[in-house]
């Protein structure tokens, strides 16, 4: 048995017999997230209701799949602040500005 096999021959058996996750990535709001079902995800925001749910565009999945992931909203919130600082030596110039990105709490309810 070769040695990069023996290293991790315990993980392959204990694997061994049991159901593999299915895995996708999908893309919403012009960012990409591996997800996996049951899981909850913080994407950009996206207008729907919470309780509502959603498809969202799967670029690739490893489950037996069409591409389909289906979601439900669990909330909507906004992120901690970004302080965005401005300034230019010796001019007397200083600007201060805060932002905070809108997000959407989705579970992951099926993929494929």
């Amino acid at each position: 048995m070769p040695y990069n096999v023996r290293l991790f021959y315990d993980d392959l058996t204990r694997l061994r017999g049991k159901k593999k996750m299915s895995h996708a990535v999908i893309r919403a709001g012009g960012k990409q997230f591996l997800v996996e079902e049951g899981q909850t995800v913080r994407v950009p925001s996206i207008a729907a209701d919470p309780g509502s749910s959603i498809e969202l565009e799967g670029l690739l999945s490893s489950g037996n799949g069409d591409g389909k992931i289906s979601a439900t909203v669990v909330a909507h919130g906004k992120d901690q602040k970004i302080v965005v600082f401005k300034k230019k030596r010796r001019k007397q110039y200083k600007r201060t500005r805060g932002h905070r990105q809108g997000y959407t709490t989705v579970k992951i309810d099926s993929i494929g």
